[in-house]
């Protein structure tokens, strides 16, 4: 704003410019106090304890407990040595998780992996890691999530007879279609679904968890018998029973990509690491003990869709 004093000076805060002597004189002026103090541009940080453990669990629970029993099963060779190999895929995931518990309090900037390579190894090694990334290994394992899906979500509707593939495909598309919408619409209402999914899939879980638990302290162990028998077992195949194992715990580390959009990531990040990988190994195991208080081995390694094929088993 410029002005003058009623008296022809220059008021308080005011200042003149005289570019030339033929035009008439500037005056600016600033209003009186202290300056502005700098502001950062960034995320925000909305990314609370619980919305955190949301996107672990939420990430991590998914197709591979309804798809891995059967392939750690048919790599183990029985039911006992399944559930120990559940027990020490959580405790291997458990160890990664804190170690990027580690990393995320120390190196406070979204990314994962592209951000720890890159500070650890330059750009090159990122870029590689972040290319495989998007050709390779996220397409892949979105497309056998999604496949998953379209063949659970259909497995009522068709039963007794097999899911049409390319039903079974529409519905893989669709479902990727309406998250790709989703992430797209909003950043608050995307984590308000997360939360709403992840306590979805808790009870659906539960749902299956609890009446097996029951079963089972009514006597139900027909099925545990003999459960530690070796003859079955064959070393070189424990590797792949191990990767499907892996595979259904994969997820933990989502949270270091939204690292800058943390709530005081350095207590949030392992606090959030912690709950959510203990409690989704205690309901992997349980879910799993849940499945053989109903199914054989061989009913388990022949059903194409376990959770659906065993739900009916506890209303006989």
């Amino acid at each position: 704003m410029n002005r003058r004093s009623k008296s022809g000076g220059v008021a308080d805060g005011c200042t003149v410019k005289k570019p030339n002597d033929d035009q008439y004189s500037a005056v600016s002026c600033k209003a009186p106090g202290p300056d502005p103090p700098d502001r950062k541009v960034g995320l925000g940080k909305k990314v609370t304890l619980l919305r955190g453990i949301s996107i672990i669990m939420g990430t991590i629970i998914g197709a591979g407990i309804f798809i891995s029993p059967k392939g750690i099963l048919k790599n183990t060779g029985g039911v006992g040595m399944s559930l120990v190999v559940w027990v020490l895929c959580g405790v291997l995931s458990l160890f990664g998780a804190l170690s990027y518990a580690e990393l995320g309090t120390s190196i406070t900037k979204s990314g994962g992996h592209y951000t720890y390579i890159l500070e650890a190894f330059g750009p090159r090694l990122a870029f590689i890691r972040i290319w495989s990334d998007l050709i390779a290994i996220r397409p892949a394992g979105l497309a056998l999530m999604a496949l998953a899906f379209g063949q659970y979500i259909l497995e009522p509707l068709f039963m007794p007879c097999p899911v049409p593939t390319m039903s079974a495909k529409l519905a893989a598309a669709i479902g990727l279609t309406a998250v790709l919408f989703l992430n797209s619409m909003s950043v608050t209402w995307t984590s308000r679904i997360q939360i709403f999914l992840t306590f979805a899939k808790l009870i659906v879980i539960l749902s299956i968890i609890l009446p097996g638990l029951y079963l089972l302290f009514r006597g139900e162990t027909k099925n545990f018998e003999n459960a530690f028998e070796m003859s079955n077992l064959n070393l070189s195949d424990l590797p792949l029973a191990f990767y499907s194992g892996m595979y259904a715990y994969a997820g933990w580390f989502y949270l270091n990509f939204v690292t800058e959009e943390v709530d005081r990531p350095e207590r949030t990040v392992p606090l959030a690491i912690c709950i959510s990988m203990a409690v989704v190994s205690l309901f992997y195991v349980l879910i799993n003990v849940a499945y053989y208080v109903v199914l054989s081995a061989d009913e388990l390694l022949a059903s194409p869709a376990v959770a659906v094929v065993m739900n009916p088993r506890y209303h006989l």
